[in-house]
């Protein structure tokens, strides 16, 4: 059983809590094992096994539980980072909060997720000047009016919300290489070369360093890029092998 098969259960459309169909074998699994075994994945790897909760939107305390986790692994492992070992101590359980919360954001985006228009703030909607030509009172003669009026934004087409899917190849992945397909006179395709095959367009790193910068100026964006950005890099990868060892662990409890 894989962590996949068991967001089904948190959204039941009936009363029965099984994987099997119903028989009269006393070897079947019951409701209460696959309870028992999704407890126990939850128990052996808890950063895990809740980031992939909160991803899915089994619940929201999962994905809060996730972020204080990380953060809590940052705390252990930041002072390896020379910038980071020399934050003050008030001042770093925040920096690492900031660097957890935006890596379990990374972690959590996909080809189908949503992000707000910066262009027009999420209202869909932007202000424009125009020039209209308008009639005098008196009836004689015209004259030039300028106005300012609100138009549809043509960032995310009045929708106030931008697809985070690749430009390139529209959330797939893969895209037709040209070159090759010219040389071997037949459709070639390959992994997309703007998301390197992941379908979406990652969190830029230099907005979680923004963040950092409300917080302390100690680090500069050059420091950031030599060993703050890898820090948070490994952040992000530390989810996704947590989520792969809840996934084996879970597949030991339920076969």
């Amino acid at each position: 059983m894989s962590l996949e098969s068991t967001v089904k259960y948190h959204f039941p459309k009936g009363q029965s809590f099984s994987d099997t169909a119903p028989n009269t074998s006393p070897d079947k699994l019951t409701g209460t094992d696959y309870i028992a075994g999704m407890g126990m994945a939850m128990a052996r790897a808890p950063l895990g096994y809740s980031a992939f909760m909160g991803k899915v939107g089994v619940s929201k305390n999962d994905a809060r539980r996730a972020v204080s986790l990380l953060t809590e692994y940052a705390l252990q492992t930041c002072d390896k980072v020379a910038a980071l070992r020399k934050l003050n101590s008030k001042i770093k359980p925040a920096v690492m909060q900031v660097l957890a919360s935006y890596a379990y954001l990374d972690y959590c985006r996909s080809a189908a997720s949503l992000r707000p228009c910066e262009c027009c703030g999420a209202t869909g909607f932007i202000a424009a000047k125009v020039v209209t030509m308008k009639s005098m009172l008196s009836g004689h003669g015209r004259r030039e009016v300028r106005e300012q009026i609100r138009v549809r934004c043509k960032a995310c087409t009045g929708k106030g919300v931008i697809s985070s899917a690749c430009r390139d190849c529209s959330g797939r992945g893969r895209v037709v290489m040209r070159k090759e397909t010219e040389r071997q006179g037949v459709p070639v395709m390959g992994d997309c070369k703007r998301c390197c095959g992941r379908g979406y367009e990652r969190i830029p790193a230099i907005e979680a360093y923004r963040a950092i910068c409300t917080i302390t100026e100690n680090i500069s964006l050059a420091t950031w890029d030599r060993s703050g950005k890898p820090f948070y890099d490994r952040l992000i990868g530390k989810l996704e092998v947590e989520e792969s060892w809840a996934n084996t662990t879970l597949a030991k409890f339920i076969v």
